[in-house]
C-alpha cells in the first residue's frame, strides 16, 4: 500500500479523533514531509481532513469518499480474504464485476463504484446512480447450486441488506417480492443478481449479485417517474466549506527544513475542504460503515444459502404477503408503472427457495421466480 493509502487508513481507523504528524511517520516509518505530502493529496482529492495545532490531523466524522482503507476496518475478521476494488466512476459494477470474473477475479470479490453511468435493474430498467449519493457495489459468487435456485441468493441478499441497513443505521426496512427493500414505504435498495457462465460448456461459474442503495438523495433528485417511488436513507446531506487560511496546518506541524516540500506542491488552504461539524446534528452513519456491513451481512448468509436460515426472517420482512398484488408479464415491466395492468393474485406465503407463492381469483394456487414476472401492490 502507498504512504498515501497507509495515512488514509491510520486516518479512517481513527476517524473523528485527532493523530499527530509524527506519530503517523512513527507508524509508518517514512518522514514527516511524506506524512505532510499525503495529507496534501488527501486533501486535493475531497477528504476533509483537519490540522489541529499541537494535536495533529483529524479526518472529519462527517466524511464520506469512498476507499477500501475506509471499508476494511468494518469488515469482520472472518472476511477480511474479501477482495475490495473501488471505482471513481464506472458503467455498471454489475458488469465490471463479471469481466473481472471472466479475467479470473477469486469469489468473494467486491467491486464498488462512486458513480454508475449506466446502472442496471431488474427487467431491463436503468437505475439511478448519482455521484456520491449511494452505494453501488456487485460481489462475485461460487454457485452452489444450479440457476433454477439463483431466486435463493436475492432473497438471502434481501435480508443482509435489511440487517445491514438496520445495524448501521437504525432505520427499519422491509422487503418488496423479490428484491427491493423499502424504507418509510419509499424503496431505497435494488438487487440484480446475474449469472456469469462458460462459453464452451455453458454452466455457470460465477454469480454476481449487485445492490445499489439510495444512501443521501434529496426527494427532489430523483428522476420525475421515480420521484413518488424512491426515497433515500439520509436526504440531508451535511455542509462541506474551504478551510480557511486560519487553520491551515499549525507550526506544530511544520516539516523540517531538512525535510520540506517543494513550493510547487504545496497545497494552497483555499483548496482544501472541511466538513462543517454541528454538534448539535452529529454525522450519520458512512457510506464506507454500511459498504462494509453489507459485506459482512451477505458473505455470512452466502455460507447459509442451503440452511435457508433466512427464510423466516424474510416473511416477516415482507411487505407483500396478506395482500392482493398484480403480477405483470416481463413485457408489461418495460412499460410506464399502471398498478391496473396484469393478473390479480393474493400473496400467500414464501416457498423454501424464494419463491412467492400465490391464490389467483380463480382459487388456483402458483409459484412465481425471478426473472419471469414483476409484482407490482395494487394502488
Amino acid at each position: 500500500m502507498s504512504t498515501k493509502g497507509n495515512v488514509l487508513k491510520a486516518l479512517e481507523e481513527n476517524k473523528g479523533a485527532t493523530i499527530s504528524g509524527e506519530e503517523l511517520a512513527g507508524r509508518l516509518n517514512v518522514s514527516r514531509a511524506a506524512v505532510w505530502k499525503a495529507i496534501g493529496e488527501l486533501r486535493k482529492e475531497g477528504y476533509p481532513i483537519d490540522a489541529i495545532t499541537n494535536r495533529g490531523y483529524c479526518l472529519s466524522s462527517f466524511s464520506d469518499l469512498l476507499s477500501s482503507e475506509g471499508i476494511t476496518p468494518h469488515i469482520a475478521p472472518s472476511f477480511h480474504g474479501c477482495s475490495i476494488h473501488v471505482f471513481k466512476t464506472v458503467e455498471s459494477t454489475n458488469l465490471t464485476a463479471k469481466k473481472m470474473a471472466l479475467e479470473g477475479a477469486p469469489a468473494g470479490s467486491v467491486i464498488i463504484a462512486e458513480e454508475q453511468t449506466k446502472g442496471r435493474g431488474r427487467m431491463g430498467r436503468s437505475f439511478y446512480s448519482p455521484p456520491s449519493r449511494g452505494i453501488y457495489m456487485s460481489f462475485i459468487l461460487k454457485p452452489r447450486f444450479d440457476a433454477s435456485k439463483a431466486v435463493l441468493i436475492t432473497t438471502a441478499a434481501s435480508v443482509a441488506v435489511c440487517r445491514a441497513i438496520e445495524k448501521v443505521t437504525g432505520v427499519s426496512c422491509s422487503i418488496k417480492w423479490v428484491n427491493d427493500i423499502y424504507a418509510d414505504e419509499k424503496k431505497v435498495c435494488g438487487i440484480l443478481t446475474e449469472a456469469v457462465t462458460d462459453f464452451e460448456t455453458g454452466q455457470i461459474e460465477h454469480i454476481v449479485l449487485g445492490i445499489g442503495i439510495n444512501f443521501s438523495s434529496s426527494s427532489g433528485e430523483f428522476p420525475e417517474e421515480l420521484s413518488e417511488i424512491a426515497g433515500s436513507l439520509f436526504p440531508d446531506k451535511p455542509i462541506i466549506r474551504a478551510i480557511p487560511a486560519s487553520e491551515a496546518i499549525p507550526a506544530s506541524e511544520a516539516i523540517p527544513a531538512s525535510e520540506a516540500i517543494p513550493a510547487s506542491e504545496a497545497i494552497p488552504a483555499s483548496e482544501a475542504i472541511q466538513a462543517e461539524n454541528d454538534p448539535f446534528d452529529p454525522a450519520p452513519p458512512s457510506r464506507n460503515r454500511l459498504i462494509a456491513e453489507v459485506i459482512n451481512q451477505v458473505m455470512l448468509l452466502n455460507e447459509e444459502l442451503e440452511s435457508r436460515s433466512f427464510i423466516e426472517e424474510y416473511r416477516r420482512r415482507s411487505m407483500v404477503l396478506g395482500k392482493e398484488i398484480r403480477i405483470l408479464a416481463p413485457g408489461q415491466a418495460h412499460e410506464p408503472r399502471d398498478f391496473t395492468k396484469g393478473i390479480k393474485a393474493y400473496a400467500v406465503d414464501v416457498d423454501p427457495d424464494g419463491g412467492l407463492m400465490v391464490r389467483y381469483e380463480d382459487g388456483s394456487f402458483g409459484t412465481l421466480n425471478t426473472g419471469e414476472v414483476s409484482i407490482r401492490p395494487i394502488g
